[in-house]
């Protein structure tokens, strides 16, 4: 079976050629901020991506010939986890109904449909989006019913890095309780329970530790006397929310690698940022040991912080005790995402219908 693979990023769209298992094309396209500065909303990128795409794999040999074509899922209505065959209810929502939450995996399905439009035969997917809700009802409750709490969270990577580990222990991941955390540009913890991720943080707008571009949880009170001070208007404050956050407000950066070699050059106050950041991310752990009433198997560290010997020992420093510490370093998105194709062209999984 041919899969490709589409997963768009705010500044890149990285593409994967599958034939069944194994990758025979990867490649990450990046984009400068001249080529998107003039797009208003990111689904009018649409098609200078989709172009993109063709012309790298027109540019590799690659004929475009595929089984399936599936693409990082977007930020649409709560769904569970699976795999989703792309409808027009998809597409609808996609294109309609996530102007709260303008984010390039959005355009995942919407590149992945209209590709797969064009070849004979080609079904299209997406899989595990951020959006997947399989929350506990005490977890959906917040003190305001005007603000039941939600989950946006890195459900594809950590469903993948939950069976692989599985896997190397011999177990499936339905039979195990775990504490996943992506640490990455946003950073989520959920708590696994026999195969179900029924509590996570919502990483994109606001709660949980904060991270390298998240401001996550903030003092609410504030936060609304902020709102009416006059100094910012709305789209100011949600970039303080997600983007100009976390580390890149308090630092001016983003990059860990500097971040990193700024601390090991002596510079006390990114040590002490980063230190609070890692804190907060141990405190977020814990919390959800106590959601799995402290039977935890395994807790799992993933995303492209955990390459940083620093945060994931000073992380293992404060949450060893609850759990072993395993670590998954970067992410493992376009594999998994084929993978997920594959098990349903060969009858292994099912799609399920999105509505």
């Amino acid at each position: 079976m041919k899969i490709l693979v589409i997963n768009p990023g705010s500044t890149s769209t990285k593409i994967a050629v599958y034939e069944d298992e194994n990758p025979i094309l990867l490649r990450n396209i990046t984009h400068t901020p001249e080529e998107l500065a003039p797009f208003d909303a990111i689904t009018e990128q649409q098609d200078l991506r989709r172009q993109l795409v063709l012309d790298e794999l027109q540019a590799a040999g690659i004929p475009i010939e595929f089984d399936a074509v599936i693409g990082r899922g977007g930020l649409v209505k709560p769904i569970s986890g699976g795999v989703y065959e792309i409808n027009e209810q998809m597409l609808n929502d996609t294109l309609h109904g996530c102007v709260m939450h303008n984010h390039a995996c959005n355009l995942g399905c919407l590149i992945a449909h209209e590709i797969a439009q064009t070849i004979p035969g080609c079904r299209a997917f997406i899989a595990d989006p951020g959006v997947v809700d399989e929350l506990s009802p005490l977890a959906r409750i917040s003190g305001s019913p005007l603000m039941p709490r939600i989950c946006i969270w890195h459900a594809l990577n950590q469903r993948a890095i939950a069976r692989r580990y599985a896997s190397g222990i011999g177990k499936e991941y339905e039979d195990l309780n775990l504490i996943i955390c992506h640490l990455g540009g946003g950073i989520s913890v959920a708590a696994h329970e026999k195969g179900k991720a029924i509590d996570a943080n919502n990483a994109l707008d606001g709660e949980g530790p904060f991270s390298p571009e998240r401001a996550g949880s903030l003092p609410a009170a504030d936060l609304i006397r902020l709102c009416f001070s006059g100094k910012y208007n709305e789209k100011q404050l949600l970039k303080r929310i997600a983007g100009k956050a976390g580390l890149n407000a308090h630092l001016g950066t983003n990059n860990m690698r500097e971040i990193i070699d700024r601390i090991q050059h002596g510079d006390e106050h990114a040590h002490l940022i980063v230190d609070a950041m890692i804190y907060h991310v141990a405190k977020n752990i814990a919390a959800e040991a106590a959601v799995l009433c402290g039977k935890v198997d395994a807790i799992l560290l993933t995303g492209g912080m955990a390459h940083s010997d620093y945060i994931v020992n000073e992380l293992r420093r404060r949450i060893e005790f609850l759990a072993p510490v395993y670590t998954f370093p970067g992410e493992d998105e376009m594999k998994a995402l084929a993978l997920n194709a594959l098990a349903v062209l060969q009858g292994r999984r099912e799609a399920k219908v999105y509505d």
